[in-house]
């Protein structure tokens, strides 16, 4: 180790030392072997240099600029050497040589047969030299400070390039610690550290501001830091003395008090006291703590430290004292306090002009004159070239884009002009988002995902009534039988199937309740999200404007200096992209092939010469570069102006905050759309396949167990074939009454919304026309057919029933039943409605027509549906071949004129405002076109004059005009101005649904209306306020509405046609 008395003490490495070594012998016996014995003498004067260049290397004698200069030669003779001559222990190779090195720390030695060990040491050395030669320098004069520093990068570099390309090479035999990965990188760091140092004493001696030196110091204290850091680890921390390790250790503390000190004398000039105090306070713990582990250092260094910890100490004392007299400010923590940041003013020099070996003339005769290699070298050198400007002007573009972003620019001039700039991925984000269809979006996927689990539902329900109506068959079956009844039970034969089906439902139950946690999340996060629905996304960010109160009134010139000064920056981008372009394509078409093959001798010249025209090119790349940095300058101070003036830290502020925002809504709108996709729509696509397979598979199971049912029966038929004529017929006769014996129909592919005809006349697949009746079967088909199991019945539906013959699954009734005219299915029984209290119940045999209905609401058209409206009630029953039976067109609910059996009082589609519940009833708007509504061959339910069809709820008296068909009418007397007054004088349509109910069902009013129950209708309907539709349709019918003497219009007799 060698130091100096200089104020800054600072280290230099001593150089490896070596034993002799033969290098002419080995290798002219190579030459001659593998070349010939001509040409070994042809190059016994280049053996003779290399091995007086090794002798030389041995001796260590000369001054340091000398050994710099013959280490640089040598190694460049040792990379000829290596592309000539591979020397190594193998058995072909020369074998015989072995290079001996002693390490530069240790002494202990270590021996290699390998030309990469003899490299790795003299580059080792070349760095020693370069520090030895930094130490030498006279560092009190302004030139000797700078040679210094240059020789500790240069040095810096020799270890560098040891560490990148030789020490690996070089370790795979027994080569010393020195020479090492890990030491070659400490010693890079230790150069780069002292180099550092040498600004320091520049910027110190220059008389720079206290920030700057602060800066400086810091970066020189990181650098000795980090020398300390490898010192301390295995292996280097059993390798050096332990001097070295305090030195470093004290030289990285004495930087850092350096540039708490430097900082405490800037804020001192700021008069920020109080973070004064604590800057010098942590320099002093760091100088103090250092001190006691400084054993071993020279005395020079500890001067150094204890006059630094003097001048601290003395400032601390005098900023303390300014603070208790003056300022009384509280002093911050150190944990408070910010990092202080370091300035690398250094780095390591490259090498590869020193270790170039491309120009050496040694063994040049050896090398084959090929085309092939002097093109391939001609394209290593242009390649060099090419990459060398290509990546200055790659370089010189990201600064440009690294320091304007760093500026904000040009995104706060484009906020100043009303165009704000959101971050591209952001921005690309929010539009894939509003492409997907942002919150409505959402709101839509959720629409869908209640479909799908409404469909799922229906599903269910219908496994489980194809699995109860089985079960219930079996159990009747059962009774009847009894003991003879020997196949296995329903409850046992299903029992699989209820548990897939039970499984399955509490699958559907999870999935409804993580519906339900993805509204909730939908709705607590709809205020964050609702920024993404802003289009364009832009509008979302806080606008800059120009100052309301102005000190100079400059703020256009500023902005359009600016402006103007970011054009030429983008002219320039633009011609660097030109620059770029021209040398690649340049390289693409240089082609020296011909003139290489044409050339005798080196071809260096003519690269030389060639490479000579990518000058012109490489001058302008120059060029452009320089004027980018001076414009940047340029535009670094302008922002700077401009940023004064508008007060661009709040609104840099402020768009950052809604860039976090922006952010978290993309996030959270991903979350929950990820959640619907996955969660949602594709478990319950899933699980309706799952539903499906379960029902096939119940359909099946229905229809083994018909079969099973089937045999069974003729099975008892044929025991009973032993009784009396009497008993087997009667029995017989049971069987059939109880049993009729059909066979379930297929099931359908596919829901139908048709009804079916199986006999008869032709099927009709045309609509009936309006205020046309339909038809009831013939004096001999006056019988109503129903189906066993009654779906949903349709309103205003065509359809046809199969005749008796035709379809065994029809029960027949032998007396024949008037129907009402508006009865659009099965007759009710008994149950299916209450009466009213004060309506005793009539007998309901006559209506005994088929089962009673599944949906009341539905059957009925005294009573609407209340699920809208084209939805085909009585679909076709399961197990039925759906071609013999065409689809109709339905009816729709609301037509105009309205349909003959439409739903009462509906001529228009109500809106989701006026029919929330669909239900509610419409009038005509005020003032609107009433020729809409005149009267058809079906009384309308709107006209200029007031219909008698279904009077109940018109607003206007009926006239016995315009009921020619003579059905019950209602009398002016139903409209009074109150209980027991007279009949109102006028009566006017109102668009506003009124809230009173309707006396009774189709029922024509009593002239009493101040008695019951009228007595009880209090409300709006009095006094001025119009009379309108009720919000409710009219409850169910009483037994009196079912009573006709005469078959009504509505359906007459007709052969084989019923439209129901």
């Amino acid at each position: 180790m060698s130091t100096s008395a200089i104020t800054n003490v600072m280290l230099a490495v001593h150089e490896k030392k070596t034993n002799a070594v033969d290098l002419y012998k080995p290798i002219r016996l190579y030459i001659s072997h593998h070349y010939s014995e001509a040409e070994a003498v042809d190059n016994e004067e280049d053996l003779s240099m290399i091995q007086q260049m090794r002798d030389e290397i041995e001796k260590t004698t000369d001054s340091p600029d000398a050994r710099r200069d013959l280490l640089q030669r040598y190694f460049r003779a040792l990379c000829v050497m290596e592309s000539r001559f591979p020397i190594s222990n193998e058995k072909e190779h020369i074998n015989t040589i072995s290079f001996t090195w002693f390490d530069a720390f240790k002494g202990k030695k270590a021996s290699q047969q390998s030309i990469h060990y003899e490299k790795a040491a003299i580059m080792f050395n070349l760095g020693a030299i370069y520090s030895q030669l930094a130490l030498a320098a006279d560092r009190s004069t302004p030139n000797g400070i700078k040679q210094a520093c240059s020789s500790f990068q240069a040095a810096a570099g020799a270890f560098a390039y040891l560490r990148d390309n030789i020490s690996m090479k070089a370790s795979l035999g027994s080569a010393t610690m020195d020479v090492s990965f890990e030491c070659a990188g400490m010693l890079e760091k230790l150069m780069l550290a002292q180099a550092q140092e040498c600004f320091f004493e520049k910027v110190i001696s220059d008389k720079k501001p206290p920030a700057l030196c602060s800066k400086v110091a810091k970066q020189v204290g990181l650098y000795y830091e980090e020398t300390h850091a490898s010192l301390s680890l295995p292996p280097l921390s059993q390798h050096f003395d332990k001097a070295w390790v305090a030195h470093v250790q004290l030289k990285a503390a004495q930087f850092m008090g350096e540039a708490y000190y430097r900082a405490s004398l800037d804020l001192h000039e700021k008069e920020n006291i109080a973070e004064e105090i604590a800057r010098l306070k942590v320099a002093l713990s760091t100088l103090s703590n250092a001190r006691k582990s400084s054993r071993g250092v020279v005395a020079p260094l500890v001067e150094t430290v204890s006059n630094l910890e003097k001048a601290i100490t003395t400032a601390l004392d005098k900023a303390t004292k300014e603070n208790d007299r003056v300022y009384l400010m509280r002093i911050p923590s150190e944990a408070s306090l910010a990092p202080l940041s370091g300035a690398s003013l250094v780095k390591s020099t490259g090498l590869a002009d020193i270790v170039d070996a491309s120009k050496e003339k040694m063994f040049k005769k050896l090398v084959p004159d090929s085309s092939a290699k002097a093109l391939s070298r001609y394209t290593e050198l242009l390649d060099d070239v090419v990459r060398t400007q290509v990546e200055r002007l790659q370089q010189e573009s990201e600064i440009t884009r690294v320091k304007l972003k760093d500026m904000n620019l040009p995104d706060s001039l484009h906020a100043l002009d009303g165009s704000p700039v959101i971050p591209e991925q952001l921005r690309m984000d929010v539009e894939s988002i509003q492409l997907d269809g942002g919150l409505s979006g959402l709101t839509a996927s959720m629409g869908q995902l209640q479909d799908l689990k409404r469909v799922n539902e229906e599903l269910l329900i219908q496994v489980e009534d194809m699995l109860q109506r089985e079960s219930d068959d079996d159990t009747q079956l059962r009774s009847q039988f009894g003991s003879r009844w020997k196949r296995p039970p329903s409850s046992t034969a299903a029992k699989g199937f209820q548990e897939r089906l039970s499984n399955l439902a509490m699958k559907l139950k999870q999935a409804s309740d993580m519906d339900a946690r993805i509204e909730r999340s939908i709705k607590d996060n709809w205020e964050l999200m609702s920024i993404l629905d802003v289009k364009p996304i832009e509008a979302s960010l806080p606008s800059l404007a120009v100052p309301i109160m102005s000190l100079n009134g400059d703020e256009d010139a500023i902005v359009g200096a600016l402006k103007q000064s970011l054009a030429q920056l983008e002219a320039l981008g633009s011609q660097r992209a030109g620059l770029e372009d021209a040398l690649k394509e340049m390289k693409q078409k240089d082609n020296i092939l011909p003139k290489i093959l044409s050339t005798s001798g080196s071809c260096e010249d003519l690269f030389k010469r060639e490479l000579a025209k990518y000058d012109p090119i490489c001058a302008e790349v120059s060029k452009n570069v320089e004027a980018q940095g001076r414009l940047l300058l340029q535009i670094m101070m302008q922002n700077k102006a401009f940023a004064t003036v508008f007060n661009l830290e709040d609104f840099t502020a402020s768009c950052d905050r809604t860039f976090r925002h922006i952010g978290a809504a993309v996030a959270k709108y991903w979350e929950i759309r990820d959640n619907i996709s996955n969660s949602g729509i594709k478990f319950y696509l899933s699980l309706k396949d799952s539903i499906k397979i379960l029902k096939n598979d119940c359909s099946e199971y229905v229809m083994t167990r018909q079969a099973q049912k089937q045999e069974t029966i003729e099975s008892l038929q044929q025991q009973l074939a032993g009784f009396s004529f009497q008993d087997s017929s009667s029995m017989s006769h049971a069987l059939i009454r109880s049993e009729p014996k059909t066979e379930p129909p297929p099931v359908p592919t596919s829901s139908s919304h048709g009804f079916y005809a199986t006999g008869g006349e032709p099927f009709s697949s045309s609509q009936p026309q309006r205020g046309t009746s339909t038809t009831l079967p013939q004096a001999s088909s006056h019988s109503y057919y129903a189906p066993v199991v009654t779906p949903t019945v349709p309103q205003s539906h065509p359809g046809s029933v199969p005749q008796h013959n035709q379809s065994p699954n029809y029960s027949v009734h032998l007396q024949p039943q008037q129907v009402s005219q508006h009865h659009l299915g099965p007759l009710p029984q008994q149950n299916d409605f209450k009466y009213p209290s004060n309506s005793a119940p009539q007998s309901t045999s006559q209506y005994q027509f088929g089962p009673p209905p599944q949906h009341f609401e539905l059957n009925y058209a005294q009573r609407p549906a209340q699920s809208l409206p084209n939805q085909q009630v009585r679909p076709l029953p399961p197990n039925i071949d759906q071609s013999r039976y065409p689809t109709q067109t339905p009816a729709p609910y609301y037509s105009n004129p309205p349909p003959l059996a439409a739903p009462q009082h509906h001529v228009q589609p109500p809106t989701r405002s006026s029919n929330p519940a669909g239900q509610s009833t419409q009038v005509p708007p005020p003032n609107s076109d009433l020729v809409r509504y005149q009267p058809q061959t079906a009384a309308p339910y709107y006209s200029n004059q007031p219909s008698s069809v279904a009077p109940q709820h018109h607003a206007r008296p009926p006239t016995i005009n315009s009921n020619p068909d003579g059905q019950s009418t209602q009398v002016p007397a139903y409209y009074t101005d109150g209980p027991g007054q007279g009949p109102r004088s006028s009566y006017t349509v109102s668009s506003v649904p009124s809230s009173v109910p309707p006396p009774g069902p189709r029922m024509a009013p009593q002239q009493n209306y101040g008695q019951p129950p009228y007595s009880g209708w209090q409300g709006s309907h009095y006094g001025d306020a119009p009379l309108s539709y009720v919000q409710q349709p009219s409850g169910p019918p009483r037994p009196p509405y079912y009573q006709s003497p005469t078959p009504p219009p509505y359906y007459q007799p007709s052969h084989g046609r019923y439209y129901s």
